[in-house]
């Protein structure tokens, strides 16, 4: 099945990093223009399809529905990372894991605003628990070079990057 798959191959990512085969990987849960139903948690009409959605709230809720049991995916492969010991903890606390989507709105092809999550500890290099959101689009590629400078890989530009996003800890009360 589709589960028993996607599963598989993080159960494989977390072998690839604990025996240090790899240190980056990448995986896409879902391809673009999939039409992969999803059966099991009542979506039977293609992925690609429910994603233009036409400001319907049957085919939003789908698509709901699709992110949520993509991210009950993702939430089986961090807590096989968080159960890995590794050194003085355990994997999520050795790894930078980004999750995401490239589009914020599949209906009009937005990729402004887009869904991401940056999770792990980075070996002591990344504090969590905090949320920032951009008052004005921000390109992804300023992640990407933040992400890549707490990985120590130090660049002045990638793609179209105009900054590198800091990702130094931030209160709980503070506002970017």
């Amino acid at each position: 099945s589709f589960e028993e798959h996607a599963k598989l191959m993080f159960d494989l990512q977390v072998l690839a990093y604990q025996a240090d085969i790899t240190r980056v990987f990448t995986f896409m849960l879902g391809r673009e223009q999939s039409m992969r139903t999803f059966p099991q948690i009542g979506v039977n009409e293609g992925h690609h399809g429910v994603s233009h959605h036409q400001d319907n709230p049957q085919k939003i809720g789908m698509i709901e529905k699709i992110n949520a049991y993509h991210l009950t995916l993702f939430r089986y492969f961090l807590e096989k990372m968080r159960a890995t010991p590794d050194g003085d903890g355990n994997l999520l606390d050795h790894s930078m894991l980004l999750y995401g989507s490239g589009m914020s709105d599949g209906n009009l092809h937005n990729h402004v605003n887009l869904p991401l999550v940056l999770v792990g500890g980075g070996a002591g290099r990344l504090k969590g628990g905090y949320h920032i959101k951009y008052p004005e689009p921000v390109p992804m590629a300023n992640l990407l070079v933040g992400v890549l400078d707490k990985a120590g890989v130090h660049l002045d530009k990638f793609a179209d990057s105009t900054q590198p996003i800091d990702l130094e800890p931030l209160s709980l009360t503070s506002s970017v």
